[in-house]
């Protein structure tokens, strides 16, 4: 099994800014302690999201945190990192084909059946929710917390919570043995980014049984 550390996992929301904005905004989340980072670009061209990817790998790699790239397998074998695949995107057993066993391939899952089927077909990590509601552009159905905690007692491999997550609502999750929190707007509204992940990283440490 990849030791893939998904304590604190952020997911990038680029709506509205600059180019510039958003890249100092990734660079202070990889100062303030996030562990992964996922380029999610529902919009843009394949040749954007590439060269955005390239850039946004530039900072993840100066501070050694593995960048995901949310639904495009071209794109993320193209800048060299992993993938999260969801339920409608390229089959996991497929990317995994594809991509080999070296890669990091992340699944979305909603069901115990969607997450051992996952983890049977490759994915070496799940994400799980929406927990909370989520105003980002992503279709959410909320996830009962029983069922994340059958989720992450059905599988072997780590199982992250998302969905409207934050510093101060974290609590209904302290007795759910998850690996870790994807956060969207959590870090990526906030002003202070390294200050935002640095406060959160402090918070999820206290509700994960590691």
């Amino acid at each position: 099994m990849k030791n893939i550390d998904c304590t604190l996992y952020c997911i990038t929301n680029s709506d509205g800014m600059s180019e510039e904005a958003f890249l100092s905004k990734v660079k202070g989340a990889c100062e303030g302690g996030v562990t992964l980072v996922q380029l999610r670009e529902k919009d843009r061209s394949t040749l954007s999201y590439y060269e955005l990817a390239c850039k946004v790998k530039k900072i993840t790699d100066t501070y050694q945190i593995p960048l995901i790239i949310d639904d495009r397998m071209d794109v993320a074998m193209a800048v060299g990192c992993g993938v999260h695949l969801g339920a409608e995107d390229m089959p996991i057993s497929v990317a995994r084909d594809i991509m080999g066993k070296d890669a990091v391939i992340g699944a979305t899952a909603k069901t115990v059946e969607a997450a051992i089927k996952a983890e049977a077909d490759g994915a070496d990590y799940i994400g799980c929710g929406a927990i909370y509601p989520t105003k980002t552009h992503v279709k959410t159905k909320i996830t009962k917390v029983e069922v994340l905690n059958e989720i992450c007692n059905a599988v072997s491999i780590p199982v992250a919570a998302i969905g409207g997550l934050k510093k101060d609502n974290l609590s209904i999750l302290k007795d759910i043995p998850i690996q870790g929190v994807c956060v969207v707007s959590a870090i990526m509204d906030a002003e202070d980014t390294k200050k935002a992940s640095e406060e959160l990283l402090e918070e999820v440490h206290k509700i994960l049984h590691k």
